[in-house]
């Protein structure tokens, strides 16, 4: 038996997930872990689910995923990357509907550097005329 299973790679911040999409039950897995337990707020497991609500596929395929870096927040955006791209693997038809929801663009916003000469990327030291 040939084991099919589609791969996706999402970042976010400075968080990486590596998604397997395997046809099933439904079940998600993050870092061997049950889903809910590793996500446990509903903002969360929403932003980790978009892609396959929309598409109608959460039903259709197990997703497992391997995530690093970063905080909750990051590794569930790169997550929703990640699964986006595999079901496009999957079936290159709902390329379309993933694209216009959004959910194929990587998010670019980065933590800006701090400065020398001051406290942080914005905040400055008090000024101080006397």
């Amino acid at each position: 038996m040939s084991l099919i299973q589609y791969r996706g790679i999402g970042r976010r911040k400075s968080s990486r997930a590596r998604v397997i999409l395997r046809p099933g039950k439904g079940t998600l897995t993050v870092n061997a872990r049950p889903f809910d337990e590793y996500f446990p707020l509903p903002g969360q497991k929403m932003m980790v689910k978009q892609p396959l609500l929309l598409t109608e596929t959460v039903d259709k395929f197990d997703v497992l995923a391997l995530c690093d870096g970063g905080g909750v927040v990051g590794q569930a955006g790169a997550m929703r990357l990640g699964i986006a791209k595999a079901l496009v693997a999957a079936n290159l038809e709902l390329r379309k509907k993933l694209k216009k929801a959004g959910f194929l663009t990587r998010d670019s916003r980065m933590k800006e550097r701090k400065k020398y000469g001051q406290k942080g990327a914005r905040r400055r030291f008090q000024f101080s005329k006397r």
